[in-house]
């Protein structure tokens, strides 16, 4: 009897979104605190704007926050200090407010405190608020490991509000994280390869991951336009969902490949100052000239242009770099520790370093 790999799906508990949700996180928050105090770690300016009304929110319902705020990395130094505030203030819960690095710092205090997590994204400029993974960082800046995490979180909890008044490029680079998403599935799917769940892509997974793709060609460049002018629409609502959720569902039950395997080589060497979701979309373009997509290229590429995507290494603030330095990221990409071995044929760093100067040449013609 031939012996298959276990299809795993993980998800948070609970997904909620709404405007001025920042406002009531103690409802949703209180079934899950059993100690009635919470260690809330926020980003500067939402502890500036917003942290009377955050806290009135927990005191409302029973419940006594306690406010941090972040230290400005996700690293080991940043996860100890705020592992001794929870014990400080003897919270049952930990609650993170801001960018993916904030959600991330909440999600592995929690983690090594063995405690519940809600995260309220400030910004849908990632997928990292749904997944059971922390990425972590030196204290200087530069990517060090990514942290599985034995759960996804508990809530999330987006105030579609705050999320679209947010700088426009966050919303378009959570569109370039999300685009990834189907792409790298597919590569899965042929593969075999193991998804961030521990299991193998499931349907359920490559529908998630294709409904990225096609709402983001449907609504991306609309919510785009309305996020820019100041309005929050059904069509910003879509992409937000897209962004911080289904997203996360889709790249961690059904996989990663070569997009975030290339995003993740031009991080560790620091060589662009391009955000994650924007380093993801550039590296989709580059699986796909990998895979020969002749189909899904241009209609990726036009996409990424109209919403304001990296498709070239200029984009990225790369284009003074030579082949040497892009071998030595294509080898980086291309470590055991990535996603490389997901491609369904493989890639050696030389034939990478190929496909990113082809991409290079075609987006300038």
């Amino acid at each position: 009897m031939e012996t298959k790999q276990a299809i795993v799906n993980g998800a948070p508990v609970k997904y909620i979104q709404k405007p001025g949700l920042l406002r009531e996180l103690g409802r949703w928050c209180r079934p899950w605190c059993n100690t009635g105090h919470v260690l809330v770690i926020a980003a500067d300016h939402i502890l500036r704007q917003q942290a009377a009304a955050i806290k009135a929110g927990f005191t409302r319902e029973g419940l006594r926050a306690e406010l941090e705020e972040f230290g400005g990395e996700c690293c080991n130094a940043e996860i100890n200090r705020l592992q001794s505030a929870l014990l400080r203030c003897h919270g049952g819960l930990v609650v993170g407010i801001g960018g993916g690095k904030v959600l991330d710092t909440a999600k592995a205090v929690a983690h090594f405190a063995k405690v519940p997590v809600a995260v309220a994204p400030t910004a849908a400029s990632s997928d990292a608020a749904s997944s059971a993974l922390a990425v972590l960082y030196t204290e200087d800046g530069r990517l060090d490991r990514y942290l599985p995490l034995a759960h996804n979180p508990q809530m999330v909890l987006a105030d579609s509000q705050v999320i679209a008044a947010a700088p426009p490029r966050l919303l378009a680079a959570g569109m370039g994280d999300a685009l990834s998403t189907w792409y790298e599935a597919r590569a899965c799917t042929l593969s075999g390869g193991t998804t961030g769940a521990g299991g193998c892509c499931g349907v359920a997974a490559l529908s998630l991951a294709r409904g990225c793709r096609d709402i983001l060609f449907a609504s991306g460049e609309k919510a785009l336009e309305d996020v820019k002018a100041g309005q929050l629409t059904s069509a910003v609502e879509q992409v937000i969902e897209v962004n911080l959720y289904l997203s996360g569902l889709g790249f961690e039950n059904g996989g990663l490949a070569a997009a975030h395997a290339v995003a993740n080589g031009f991080a560790r060497l620091s060589l662009s100052p391009a955000m994650h979701g924007e380093l993801a979309a550039f590296g989709t373009l580059v699986q796909l000239v990998l895979e020969k997509d002749q189909a899904e290229l241009p209609r990726v590429m036009e996409f990424c242009r109209h919403v304001g995507l990296p498709v070239c290494l200029e984009d990225l603030g790369c284009g003074q770099l030579g082949e040497e330095m892009l071998l030595l990221a294509a080898e980086k990409a291309c470590a055991p520790e990535f996603s490389m071995g997901n491609m369904p044929f493989a890639v050696t760093p030389e034939e990478l370093c190929r496909a990113i100067l082809t991409l290079n040449q075609l987006a300038r013609e």
